[in-house]
């Protein structure tokens, strides 16, 4: 047996979202980008997820132009995102035109592979735009969600993915995005599906954040697994992925090769980690292997979010009390899984629940998530709190796909959006409004500046923050220069600061 194990890379996508906030400019991607294409990948991740946000909000960049120059320095690869379903890019549900719309575009700009999911596995909430990505002869991965819970079972995620292949879709992918994922499960959940659908092919996603995910991700390769994800070494582990040179060196002796040329790899490694130090200020805390995640079934990313709300109550010593909460809250929702955006809805009421009491100050988000506008989860609400949820929201539960009550909105957008300066009236940025409508008007407005890369040289950062301190030691009206010895990357430097 010589089976080849198609992968996809992270690096241009998950991997930086995970790491450093989304934070990594369009520049510092560009130069890897020939060894990307080069490398022998199935798919390359480039877009998509939080990236559309991070583009307009922090770095003064035009998600649609990032996707246009991954189409031009990519050519001989395909181009995958990641498509929230109803949701698309943004934090709600969308009518089913503006999903068309976005979905068209992104494939006239680009886009080859949408995988799509729904945050609580609602496959309703999936089912157009799937249809969407079809209709453009795009590759459709139908996408399955990870958790674990009383009700979450092997035969509930073969059933799953039976309905994603009825709609059409081309690929699955197993997402588990707090590395959950433990390897026996992963070798009985690709085996069942394949045992019933021998043809489909499947993808396995996994985190790396409980140190377990890489023997998972070769397990599910045995069960008959087609492809995994990983992303290269110097941007992986803690809250990010499996390393794709470690996935390699794993697969030799085993009858299974990712084909992928390490000299390429090698390169694209040293590229990143030249790159690393300039966003060090944006690196998650969590740094090695995090076990309690499951106990709290919490992604990285939530922590040090819900980290930041705590902080900002004052109240930063009471994590641990939050992180027993959410459990309780996501059995009250019925056991949805946490992912964007229902990871935020349930981390942020038990932030809440936690320095305000059981339900007594409930998010408008997560009385929504209770009365079924974000769709079904597979457990049933906890009543009592629907029941709070109703008297807050002043409306009643709903069982239909929460789509089905939105009316028409793609000309209202249109208008709005033509009407704020600097938008130039095409659908990509109507598109753009439309995701993020409190956050486009300053981007067009700017956007003429051109991008912004919030990387920081690491020894600009060395002498301000020595600045800081000769600040702070009230060196009132000295001015000579003061020397300072620092070591970056373990190469020392001298940094002379003159007080301001």
């Amino acid at each position: 047996m010589d089976r080849k194990i198609d992968v996809t890379e992270l690096a241009l996508r998950d991997a930086h979202q995970s790491l450093m906030a989304t934070r990594m400019a369009l520049e510092d991607m560009i130069p890897a980008c020939a060894d990307i294409d080069a490398a022998g990948y199935w798919s390359v991740e480039c877009w998509g997820g939080a990236t559309f946000d991070s583009c307009i909000r922090f770095l003064n960049e035009d998600p649609w132009e990032r996707l246009r120059t991954f189409r031009k320095l990519l050519p001989n690869s395909r181009t995958q995102m990641l498509l929230r379903g109803q949701n698309l890019l943004g934090y709600r549900h969308y009518e089913d035109e503006v999903v068309d719309r976005f979905v068209a575009k992104s494939a006239e700009n680009g886009m080859d592979v949408f995988r799509v999911f729904d945050a609580l596995n609602d496959v309703r909430n999936v089912e157009h735009a799937i249809a969407a990505v079809r209709r453009a002869g795009k590759h459709a991965q139908g996408t399955i969600c990870y958790t674990v819970s009383p009700l979450h079972t092997v035969e509930g995620y073969v059933q799953m993915a039976g309905e994603l292949i009825a709609l059409g879709c081309d690929s699955l992918c197993i997402k588990d995005m707090a590395a959950l994922l433990k390897p026996q499960p992963a070798y009985d959940i690709v085996k069942a599906i394949k045992a019933v659908y021998p043809d489909v092919r499947i993808a396995v996603h996994c985190h790396a954040t409980t140190g377990v995910t890489l023997v998972s991700l070769m397990k599910a390769i045995e069960a008959g697994a087609d492809s995994v994800d990983t992303a290269i070494s110097s941007l992986s582990l803690g809250p990010g992925h499996n390393p794709t040179e470690s996935l390699v060196e794993m697969l030799e002796g085993t009858g299974f090769h990712a084909g992928l040329d390490m000299e390429k790899l090698y390169r694209i490694k040293d590229h990143f980690i030249d790159i690393r130090p300039r966003y060090a200020e944006f690196f998650s805390g969590i740094t090695g292997v995090e076990t309690e995640i499951f106990a709290s079934q919490i992604p990285g990313g939530m922590i040090s979010n819900m980290e930041s709300q705590l902080r900002q109550q004052g109240a930063g010593d009471r994590l641990k009390e939050v992180l027993r909460e959410v459990p309780r809250v996501r059995e009250d929702a019925g056991f949805p899984p946490l992912v964007t955006p229902s990871s935020q809805i349930v981390g942020t009421q038990a932030v809440f629940n936690v320095l305000m009491g059981h339900y007594k100050v409930m998010t408008g988000e997560f009385a929504d998530l209770m009365l079924g506008y974000y769709g079904r989860c597979i457990g049933e609400r906890n009543p009592e709190v629907v029941a709070i949820a109703q008297a807050q929201a002043k409306k009643d539960p709903i069982t239909c796909r929460p789509a089905d009550l939105l009316q028409p909105e793609w000309e209202m957008l249109r208008a709005e959006a033509t009407a704020i300066s600097g938008c130039d009236g095409s659908d990509e940025d109507v598109l753009t409004h439309a995701m993020f409508p409190k956050v486009a008007p300053a981007f067009f407005a700017s956007r003429s500046e051109g991008p912004k890369n919030v990387g920081r040289d690491p020894l600009e950062v060395a002498a301000a923050q020595a600045a800081q301190a000769a600040g702070a030691a009230g060196t009132g009206s000295v001015r000579t220069p003061i020397s300072y010895k620092v070591t970056v990357n373990g190469t020392p430097h001298s940094v002379s600061v003159a007080p301001a």
